[in-house]
């Protein structure tokens, strides 16, 4: 897997923690704050503007452990593939500096600190953090037979939603679940222009993406993607009585939505993973609008008829 140019393996205890951080993406954290946003968003309404610090800390905690320990376990189950894919050939697990017994070793330590920290919370915490983690380790294997991983992708990116609910009310009360299935559109959305990146390389190795399965249609699978999932949370506001303020954070990010359909449009390389990167910004928008709404309008305004 490695070739005479790939740096020899590490032998000093500070190139070793430079390879693991690499290893679980400390150096890219467009990946924790993908989760975190949503994560976010459904604790502010579950617990309607004021959710506990202590909860805050651990999601926030938690959804980093979670996507580093992901990324060990996918670069792991990857590793045969990677080595043939232009933007993945040189992480660690390709060149040599980590070994698969590394990675499988900082993966299971991650995922068991990530769990501790749900111990703080309630049975039914507990109870969908097992499930979540299982789902996140079967993920790198649907994408050697699934036509849609990305859908697989977003249940376990969206998982911290149904878990916020329940953290915060006991259970998962609705809309818990329907926000679980409104944010596999978005990550739909951004993971399709992530797969676009590696098309090329993952049709040469056989590997399924959804930029792949939806062909010259990619573009408008995204744009419906974006519009299903905004007009999902526009519903989800209406139901639970959110303000202007709330709707505002969702054009923000319907404005981010445009750009990147503008980004991908001659679908470049490049510019779609300039677009897939700023989906930070569409979710920190709907995120804010939602933070602030509880804040300004301390519940004053009418609900929506």
């Amino acid at each position: 897997m490695t070739d005479d140019s790939a740096p020899a393996a590490p032998r000093t205890l500070a190139q070793r923690v430079d390879a693991w951080e690499r290893l679980v993406r400390l150096d890219k954290p467009i990946g924790t704050l993908l989760l975190l946003w949503p994560t976010l968003t459904a604790l502010w309404i579950a617990a309607r503007g004021a959710p506990p610090l202590t909860v805050v800390l651990i999601f926030s905690l938690g959804t980093l452990l979670m996507r580093s320990a992901g990324c060990a376990f996918n670069d792991w189950a990857d590793l045969g593939y990677d080595a043939h894919v232009k933007r993945t050939s040189r992480r660690p697990l390709v060149t040599g500096e980590v070994t698969p017994r590394e990675a499988l070793a900082v993966g299971a330590g991650l995922a068991l600190c990530a769990f501790a920290l749900v111990l703080f919370t309630n049975r039914a915490t507990i109870l969908l953090a097992v499930a979540a983690l299982a789902i996140s380790i079967a993920y790198p294997f649907f994408k050697r037979f699934f036509a849609l991983p990305q859908a697989f992708l977003g249940i376990a990116f969206s998982f911290g939603i149904p878990m916020a609910f329940a953290s915060v009310r006991g259970e998962v009360e609705w809309p818990g679940w329907p926000m679980l299935a409104i944010n596999l559109l978005w990550v739909m959305a951004y993971d399709t222009e992530y797969a676009m990146v590696d098309r090329d390389d993952d049709v040469r190795i056989g590997m399924r993406t959804s930029a792949i399965t939806f062909g010259r249609f990619d573009i408008a699978a995204i744009a419906i993607s974006y519009a299903g999932y905004l007009a999902g949370m526009a519903w989800v506001g209406r139901l639970m009585a959110l303000g202007p303020v709330y709707y505002a954070g969702l054009l923000a990010a319907l404005a981010c939505a445009v750009y990147h359909l503008w980004l991908i449009r001659d679908r470049d390389r490049d510019a779609c993973f300039r677009a897939f990167l700023h989906n930070h910004w569409f979710g920190f928008a709907v995120f804010a609008g939602t933070a602030l709404d509880y804040v300004v309008r301390a519940r004053a305004w009418p609900r929506l008829a």
